[in-house]
């Protein structure tokens, strides 16, 4: 059993030597993310250029270990794990769920990105001063529900009913949405029909309950995985003629309807230099809470005429982007 013991810990010290080499010529920075590589390049470029504004360039003075759960959350755990066994000297993690996972080790300073109030999270005492050994990014994705709904209410001013698409793999996300999305519907006088899906097949069965329920509209959460199927679900909007609203540009992009959200390469340029800060020597208890300041309203004109719908001029003067 003794001979067992001292070989598994001779491996993982065998494992560690290569990054703990590298360490020694320049820190290591982590970074968790829930969904995948391919679908947030983006993200890693405005991360790398606020690391950049603090002086640190990847590869020359700081190495970046990435860790992806490819939109499988219940990996996001063991790929946390293997971040702190290679001791990082800085976690920067994406989504409520990475961050979620990651607030468990309290060894290592996080610099965080969630899409809802980080207090009502439990992630930090206050948004001034945190506290702890965390903080980040609020971009606020959650608590803009009703003005995406209200922007939509514009688009289809007769929309009486409608159906929020949320992934129940992503509790707290989810949750918050719904609980967001509630009042500010009912404020409206809009009925609302939760629909939900965590997987590719699911995203086909709700939207079998979509054309079967028929509302006047749909109100995608702003979830990474709906973000790695934006395609999907735009494709599927666009061919049972319903009016969606996303909270991310991508989708709009992608031939989506309509979003209302914050720019998040500006969200993640503020986790990179949060990053580099720390790097420097900076507390994240000293370093407050960002609240996202940039919000964007993209129109996708095409689509608008295929779905048969006229935007009104009021609305086009609100936009801030208008895809022909």
């Amino acid at each position: 059993m003794s001979s067992r013991r001292e070989f598994i810990t001779l491996l993982g010290s065998a494992a560690a030597w290569p990054l703990a080499a590298s360490a020694q010529q320049m820190p290591v920075a982590g970074f968790l993310h829930g969904g995948s590589p391919g679908e947030r390049a983006h993200v890693i470029a405005a991360f790398r250029q606020g690391l950049k504004e603090t002086g640190y360039v990847e590869g020359e003075n700081v190495a970046i270990v990435y860790r992806w759960a490819e939109d499988q959350l219940d990996r996001l755990p063991e790929l946390a794990a293997d971040l702190v066994r290679q001791q990082v000297a800085v976690l920067a993690t994406g989504g409520n769920a990475a961050t979620l996972v990651a607030k468990a080790t309290t060894t290592i300073p996080i610099v965080f990105i969630v899409n809802e109030d980080p207090v009502r999270l439990g992630l930090v005492a206050s948004l001034a001063r945190p506290g702890g050994s965390l903080t980040g990014v609020n971009f606020l994705a959650g608590e803009l529900a009703a003005k995406r709904l209200e922007l939509l209410r514009k688009l289809v001013p007769m929309a009486t009913r409608v159906a929020v698409l949320v992934n129940p793999a992503n509790v707290t996300t989810a949750e918050s949405t719904l609980r967001d999305v509630t009042p500010a519907a009912r404020a409206m006088g809009l009925q609302i029909l939760a629909l939900k899906a965590g997987t590719s097949r699911e995203i086909d069965a709700a939207f079998d309950i979509l054309v079967r329920e028929r509302p006047d509209a749909l109100f995608v959460d702003p979830d990474p995985f709906f973000v790695s199927r934006r395609v999907q679900l735009v494709h599927l909007a666009s061919r049972h003629a319903v009016p969606a609203t996303y909270g991310l540009r991508e989708f709009v992009e992608a031939g989506g309807l309509m979003s209302y959200g914050p720019t998040v390469t500006d969200a993640l340029r503020q986790v990179g230099t949060y990053t580099g800060r720390i790097l420097k020597g900076a507390k994240p208890a000293d370093l407050p809470v960002v609240q996202s300041s940039k919000f964007e309203l993209v129109i996708n004109h095409s689509t608008a005429r295929m779905l048969g719908l006229t935007v009104p001029p009021s609305l086009l003067a609100l936009a801030d982007e208008v895809i022909e």
